[in-house]
């Protein structure tokens, strides 16, 4: 192989590794909190979260659609069998009525993936009692200074 085809190589080498490296959409809960405000009208989340028109979202990966305690969810919802997953979640929330046909929500859905990959991110720091995971500790690297 001459010099310009182990140049080729490289760069193809290289472009192929950025791609594996950088994702498509960098989440952003901050920018996610920011949209989840259109979703106020009827769902909520957090610790003091209740049913509403819609059912509470905490702690929603993972959890199996229409089990939300005390909500009255449409019989496709309660047999549509899906476990909430991100996946999931992005199909639905994309076109709730495509994903769950006969569903309640009269949501449109969200359009844009990026908006859709930050909305994502904004749930998925809630567990399933409101709690956001992780508050109370300390990031990694950081120290409380000693108080004297």
């Amino acid at each position: 192989m001459d010099g310009h085809g182990r140049m080729r190589s490289l760069v193809l080498v290289l472009g192929a590794a950025i791609f594996a490296i950088v994702p498509g959409h960098a989440q952003d809960a901050a920018s996610g909190e920011k949209i989840f405000a259109q979703c106020k009208a009827c769902h909520q989340i957090g610790e003091n979260a209740k049913n509403a028109v819609g059912p509470v979202l905490n702690g929603l990966f993972g959890r199996q659609a229409g089990m939300i305690e005390g909500y009255s969810y449409s019989p496709a919802n309660k047999n549509s069998g899906i476990t909430w997953d991100e996946e999931t979640f992005r199909e639905y929330i994309k076109d709730p009525k495509a994903k769950i046909p006969g569903t309640k929500m009269t949501f449109p859905g969200l359009k844009d993936p990026k908006q859709i990959d930050d909305v994502v991110a904004y749930l998925k720091q809630f567990d399933s009692t409101g709690k956001k995971k992780g508050a109370g500790t300390i990031p990694a690297g950081r120290k409380f200074a000693k108080v004297q």
